[in-house]
């Protein structure tokens, strides 16, 4: 589907345009990293749905304090990330101290922090940032591939040392792989479910942060459309719902499948509101596969036996 769909949109006029790749770049990264903010989550048979709203705490946080506090940049984003971890640390916290499923866990914090946002920003939007932060958005490798696409890979390839090479890594795959297990061979699950869920808030917090870069401006409107994006990408791209299993590349490649139709129906002239009925149905697809795959390898391991 997504060799298709990438040669039938590049056969659009304008579509392979230095600009259109340099545009699709930008997008790409802020996907990818959507993406493994879910997948880290994933991995431990949970989700995280408050990953818009942190994101745009962090967004928030950052304009206001570069726009409204006048912190340098670096300073100012470095906290804007810190916060993102801090919101999904308090997700993960809850969700081990209470037991509670972290589905409702997260569908009630991401109302938290979206509406405790709002009223503290007044849902100003910041729009006098230093120009090094929109000079940034707009630089370009080689014509059109943008900074934030090297920071996404950069990401990328940092999160399979962790999954591969990292004692860390494999105690996530393992807690979500089966947590009763996990726990009787050590594994500190609380902590790595904790763990996960920090990791996952920063990764939110980046790819908010990245998208101010690509507009050059805060706002609080950032974020609102990441829910179906965030789970298509590892989903499609091979990172297990129930868990225990990650696929750092598939979800790039899945960003790469979201990214791509998004940039191909603004290419064909097609209205924006297909945008979510696509998604909706590849998403569907996506969890079909998933369970498909679920089943074959339980078959599997009871023919095993």
């Amino acid at each position: 589907i997504l060799l298709f769909w990438i040669v039938l949109t590049s056969l659009r006029p304008g579509f392979i345009s230095n600009f259109n790749l340099f545009t699709l770049s930008r997008s790409l990264a802020i996907d990818i990293v959507i993406g493994f903010s879910t997948m880290v989550v994933l991995a431990t048979g949970g989700m995280n749905l408050a990953i818009g709203s942190i994101g745009v705490c962090s967004v928030m946080a950052a304009g206001y304090l570069m726009q409204g506090l006048g912190f340098p940049p670096l300073v100012a984003l470095a906290a804007a990330l810190a916060l993102g971890a801090g919101l999904g640390w308090l997700n993960g916290f809850a969700i081990v101290r209470s037991g509670v499923n972290s589905f409702i866990i997260t569908l009630a914090s991401a109302s938290l922090y979206l509406g405790a946002m709002l009223i503290l920003s007044k849902a100003i939007t910041f729009n006098e940032l230093p120009a090094s932060v929109a000079a940034f958005g707009k630089l370009r490798f080689a014509g059109f591939v943008s900074p934030l696409l090297v920071i996404a890979l950069a990401i990328g390839a940092a999160l399979i040392v962790l999954f591969r090479y990292t004692a860390l890594g494999r105690e996530i795959l393992s807690a979500g792989a089966n947590p009763r297990a996990a726990e009787l061979s050590g594994v500190p699950v609380g902590r790595v479910i904790i763990i996960a869920h920090t990791l996952s808030g920063a990764l939110a917090g980046a790819a908010g942060l990245m998208l101010v870069a690509r507009l050059g401006a805060a706002m609080p409107s950032i974020g609102q459309d990441w829910l179906l994006p965030s789970f298509l990408a590892p989903v499609l791209g091979g990172t297990l719902l129930s868990g225990g299993a990650v696929s750092v590349i598939g979800t790039m490649l899945g960003a790469l499948l979201v990214t791509t139709i998004r940039s191909g129906l603004l290419v064909m002239q097609v209205g924006n509101f297909w945008l979510q009925l696509f998604l909706g149905v590849i998403l569907l697809f996506a969890v079909m596969l998933d369970r498909y795959r679920g089943t074959v390898a339980e078959r599997r391991s009871l023919g095993r036996r």
